[in-house]
């Protein structure tokens, strides 16, 4: 849909998908192809090492230059991706949250997980509700924010700025498919990404050593596939769990577009799509 709109209208895909920022997982986060890459200009797909770690304000900033840089080509910056809190990060701004003091970060960093969710819980019980137990990223960002600021992460978020929501006309939608056909779609999927050669991915990542709360090694199929490559289960078995995995996914996306992004029209192939950006396309 997004090459369909990208040729008809000149437009440049830029990538908001967490996992597709990452260089190590073409085949396992389903990056474009070079043939799909050759058809239109692409953006921020495969630029971030493994060992980094990106988050929302991060992209923001690197979608808001590559934004910029391709209206001054001329061109209608596409963003392309299901990870919501980038794309809200983006349209409505980041929370303005002062430096986090370094001995703070460095006490809350030390903190096992389930410690951090516990004092989480303890100190600012309104945002632990909000996140899952082994989150460990947003637990340790809410507890040195809250420790550092005295006010929960969720006070700041309501005071978004930098946003490019005023700046620029921003069309959103939702891509819409039936649901029993999208899940339909989920173990032909995972079977065509094994053929393509995704273990032999996978393998090379693990072997990089990465710390354990690196992003990249979240993506979906990343544990379930290092899981067979250490002998701990069998191909069925884990693309069965990657199947489960990914219709979760699938339903947390559906459930985050509802309740933050309701007023998206929902659009089900590109003619759609076209239709919701046509009124304010310019002539050419």
């Amino acid at each position: 849909m997004a090459l369909a709109l990208a040729e008809r209208l000149k437009g440049t895909i830029i990538n908001a998908d967490a996992s597709q920022l990452y260089a190590d997982l073409r085949i396992v986060s389903a990056r474009p192809g070079a043939d799909e890459e050759a058809l239109v200009p692409h953006r921020l797909y495969g630029v971030v090492d493994g060992d980094d770690v990106a988050n929302a304000a991060r992209w923001a900033g690197m979608a808001r230059a590559a934004i910029d840089a391709e209206i001054a080509r001329g061109r209608l910056p596409i963003l392309v991706g299901g990870t919501g809190m980038y794309l809200t990060t983006l349209i409505d701004g980041m929370a303005p949250v002062p430096e986090i003091d370094a001995a703070v970060r460095a006490e809350v960093r030390a903190l096992a997980t389930s410690a951090a969710g516990a004092a989480l819980a303890a100190e600012d019980p309104a945002l632990a509700a909000r996140l899952m137990p082994g989150d460990r990223q947003r637990l340790l960002r809410g507890l040195e924010v809250v420790r550092s600021t005295g006010r929960s992460l969720l006070d700041w978020q309501r005071e978004p700025a930098g946003g490019i929501g005023d700046e620029f006309d921003v069309r959103g939608m939702v891509v819409e498919i039936d649901r029993e056909a999208l899940r339909a779609r989920v173990a032909p999927r995972l079977e065509a990404m094994l053929a393509a050669g995704a273990l032999d991915e996978v393998a090379a990542l693990v072997a990089r050593g990465l710390a354990a709360d690196r992003p990249v090694l979240r993506a979906l199929g990343v544990a379930e596939f290092a899981a067979v490559l250490a002998g701990r289960m069998i191909r069925d078995a884990a693309v069965a769990a990657a199947a489960t995995a990914t219709r979760q996914y699938q339903k947390r996306q559906l459930t985050w577009s509802r309740s933050q992004v309701p007023d998206w029209p929902r659009v089900g192939d590109s003619g759609a799509a076209a239709a919701v950006l046509a009124p304010r396309v310019p002539e050419r």
